[in-house]
């Protein structure tokens, strides 16, 4: 199973056959079927514009030609702002006054994958019932083009990832005065993908000297992309003989943020948030967060030091937007390294995020790894079990909450067990056909014997 539908978006490897995986027909299915659900929100409109931008992926100039020339085809017009960041494309939607908007990018997923994630006129991605509508339709073959007078039209606009640098430095809590004056050094790893072309422009904005490892945008991945310190040793290293005062990484699509002390020491994904928050909190007294049920409990703690109050959402980030919008939150995001600023828009940017850090390291006027230490310390532990189309993982979460039933168990998203120092998030993935298990304690040691007893007690179920 390569081809995922979800409310994440439709997301597969590239290559295969049709309807098991990302082939050219699924991309204008699926291109075909959101294309045909915003022209049905906008009836009363003459012509609809949808902002298109993609990560720099080896399939990105042929899944973007696909589904631009679908939308032309449905009589759509089409901005395309090229090699982008995902946080680019949902700033470039209501700025240009867009009715939709398609990014392609299969965020942190190795080469072989692509994906069409959908946002609508708030450069927001579209919610549960918003993507059912769109899978239905893809299913349904109930897809109408335009005749050939009434073809959309196609347009490319370059320079828009300048256009998003311009717009976080206008945010008041991003200091450029502070910045300038610690002349921080940075070390930069863009995975060869966009952000090697984004974050080092920012950082240069900024009077941040810049060391770029892997920041050519050629979609050649040379580690695994996804930001977790298993894959980051080079950067860890270049940091430290480099002595630069911090190491950047983001993921292709650079809206996942991970940060490396001075001495080569991972900062922590967890911990760009709650640096963040600390940082935005200290300047909004008794404000909220929110973060989804895998993250870590250190921004509860620096929540309620600053008098504010943190609430968990399900996983996902239209569901972790929504919670925040309910609760008036002034900053939030997801645990893997997503900062959620709405003084700049509701969607992860690793950009805002990099400003917001930097400020904050240049005011509190410590090393990285000074301010890492200044924070509750609990250590995660992040694994997963590959699922197959025998595995029920219904049954496996019920049986697993029953069995903890006499424990605090959460079950908006999956099955979440919290015990007195430490706790345990169970839920299949959206992205990847895997049940994800994700621990966290006061040790390294203990997160992973947390989770070693319970991959073992879901293989007992398995088998």
């Amino acid at each position: 199973m390569t081809l995922i539908k979800s409310i994440s978006g439709i997301r597969g490897t590239i290559g295969g056959a049709i309807g098991d995986n990302l082939t050219p027909i699924d991309a204008v299915k699926f291109a075909a079927a959101y294309g045909t659900f915003i022209k049905k929100q906008n009836q009363e409109k003459e012509k609809i514009k949808i902002v298109i931008g993609r990560d720099a992926r080896i399939s990105g100039k042929m899944i973007t030609s696909l589904v631009a020339n679908t939308l032309v085809g449905l009589g759509i017009d089409v901005l395309d702002l090229g090699l982008s960041t995902t946080p680019t494309v949902e700033i470039a939607v209501p700025i240009e006054k867009a009715d939709g908007g398609i990014i392609l990018t299969a965020s942190h997923n190795p080469k072989q994958w692509n994906a069409l994630k959908l946002l609508n006129e708030k450069g927001e991605f579209i919610d549960g019932a918003d993507g059912a509508e769109v899978l239905a339709l893809a299913e349904s073959n109930n897809l109408q083009f335009a005749e050939v007078d009434d073809l959309g039209s196609y347009k490319k606009k370059k320079n828009y990832i300048k256009k998003h640098i311009k717009e976080v430095l206008k945010l008041d809590l991003v200091d450029k005065k502070a910045i300038k004056k610690a002349k921080f050094k940075a070390v930069v790893d863009g995975v060869n993908s966009t952000g090697g072309i984004a974050i080092p422009m920012l950082l240069k904005e900024l009077g941040v000297k810049c060391v770029e490892l892997y920041c050519e945008p050629n979609g050649h991945f040379p580690h695994n992309p996804e930001p977790l310190k298993e894959n980051l040793t080079d950067i860890s290293k270049l940091v430290v003989k480099k002595k630069a005062d911090l190491g950047i990484v983001v993921d292709p699509d650079v809206d996942r943020l991970a940060l490396i002390s001075e001495d080569g020491s991972m900062f922590g994904e967890e911990y760009t948030l709650v640096a963040c928050a600390d940082y935005v909190l200290g300047k909004n007294k008794g404000g909220n967060t929110v973060s989804n049920l895998s993250s870590s409990r250190a921004l509860r703690d620096v929540t309620e030091k600053h008098g504010g109050t943190y609430t968990a959402s399900a996983v996902g980030e239209v569901n972790v937007v929504k919670k925040m919008k309910d609760t008036d939150t002034v900053i939030g995001g997801e645990g893997n390294g997503g900062i959620i600023y709405p003084d700049s828009h509701y969607g992860r940017d690793s950009l805002v995020g990099v400003a917001l850090f930097l400020s904050h390291l240049a005011n509190k006027k410590v090393s990285c790894k000074e301010l890492r230490d200044s924070y509750p310390s609990y250590f995660m532990s992040k694994n997963k079990i590959q699922l197959t189309p025998k595995i029920n993982v219904d049954d496996i979460l019920t049986k697993m909450a029953s069995k903890y039933k006499d424990e605090e168990v959460n079950s908006i998203d999956g099955v979440k067990i919290d015990f007195a120092e430490d706790w345990v998030h169970l839920r299949k993935s959206n992205t990847e056909p895997i049940i994800r298990i994700y621990t966290e304690a006061i040790s390294q040691e203990k997160a992973d014997a947390l989770a070693e007893r319970f991959i073992k007690e879901i293989e007992e179920i398995i088998a």
